[in-house]
């Protein structure tokens, strides 16, 4: 497992390093610059390419291992230095690989719309029908939640919605240095690990993907830490909105050989934040009669700085909530039933009601109310 998972991180790691670090001298020369404005944090102009290294670093390891684990299919015996617990599963990898292509394949053309977007500023409305397109197309490809219900249309509306909602969440939460990798960094790292621990036996090829996500993501951060000297863009939230998204949906989460349904609430666990931070915004959006996807400061982030933080404080706290949030669905698989289930809940749902408490008084402090 050691030889899968440093596989896995270092590869993702270096190609995503180094691409963002060309990126950050070619990205101007393209046109891919953020200019400050009055609902940014930043100052001063800054590259908008870092996506393009995340989808490179998730895209060629992915590829690579792929073709390697083709070639070591069609020898026979794989190699000594291949671990047997990975080397079993290397035509169960192959046979599911085709929904996973599908995943990127849809991910890259969210990403070519994030490019064109970053490049030059097109309207939300064909934006949204590219990504409804997008999850329509994967759900009918199979990539469909498990919601045991005995009518299939409603667990395929249910992973629609989850697919678009997660696309826009990780896209709001791209408002300070650090923030929307950072939190997807932490997600997918508990996701593999319940992937690879939690289940009857190791999901490796979700696990993988999830793990290469993750070196991929701490590649950027290297770049995107504050201060930034690069942002990701709409390039890379929308790819890595809809891989977080497809990812727990493939992953299921349920296993009936070792645990009850209920943990098929561990991604609304990991995922709190941003949801919290998605819903929240266009709820003071929608309440103030604008667009939901016009950008303002309204963010969770956003609220934080007014509660007195420091932005880099504020992506901290939100990093440390996450992380709060997502242990709870490792504590899912733990407790016994429902009734360990709603207790879970009940913490998530306090630590939620903690931060609303908090922000709105912290709006109040300020005179926003």
């Amino acid at each position: 497992m050691l030889f899968f998972i440093a596989a896995c991180l270092l590869s993702s790691f270096a190609i995503a390093f180094v691409a963002t670090a060309a990126l950050r001298v070619l990205s101007p020369q393209w046109g891919l610059v953020d200019r400050p404005a009055a609902r940014k944090v930043h100052t001063r102009p800054m590259p908008l390419g870092g996506g393009i290294g995340i989808w490179l670093g998730v895209v060629v390891p992915i590829a690579s291992a792929q073709f390697i684990a083709w070639l070591l299919t069609r020898t026979g015996q794989p190699p000594d230095w291949i671990p047997l617990e990975v080397a079993q599963h290397l035509d169960g990898v192959l046979y599911r690989s085709s929904r996973m292509w599908a995943i990127l394949a849809g991910g890259t053309i969210l990403s070519c719309t994030g490019l064109i977007d970053d490049l030059k500023n097109i309207r939300w409305q064909p934006r949204l029908a590219i990504q409804v397109l997008v999850a329509c197309g994967l759900v009918a490809a199979g990539v469909r939640a498990s919601v045991f219900v005995p009518y299939p249309w409603i667990g395929w509306g249910i992973s629609v919605l989850w697919i678009l909602v997660l696309i826009n969440a990780f896209n709001f939460l791209d408002n300070m240095d650090g923030l929307s990798a950072g939190i997807a960094l932490v997600a997918s790292v508990i996701f593999s690990v319940i992937m690879m621990t939690s289940t009857s036996e190791p999901r490796w090829l979700v696990a993988g993907v999830l793990l290469v996500l993750s070196g991929a993501l701490t590649g950027f951060l290297c770049h995107n830490w504050s201060p930034a000297r690069i942002f990701m863009g709409d390039t890379g939230s929308y790819f890595i909105g809809l891989l977080m998204a497809t990812m727990t949906i493939l992953g299921t989460f349920y296993d009936e050989q070792t645990a009850s349904r209920h943990v098929i609430l561990a991604p609304l666990c990991i995922l709190a934040i941003p949801l919290y931070d998605f819903c929240s915004v266009l709820l003071i959006r929608l309440s103030q009669r604008r667009s939901p996807f016009q950008p303002d400061k309204s963010h969770f982030s956003h609220r934080l700085v007014e509660f007195g933080l420091r932005p880099s404080d504020a992506v901290l706290t939100i990093h440390l909530a996450t992380l709060t949030t997502g242990l709870g669905a490792l504590l899912l698989y733990e407790v016994p039933g429902w009734a360990g289930a709603l207790t879970v809940i009940a913490l998530i749902m306090c630590v939620l009601a903690i931060i609303g408490i908090l922000e709105t008084v912290g709006r109040k402090n300020n005179g926003d109310e």
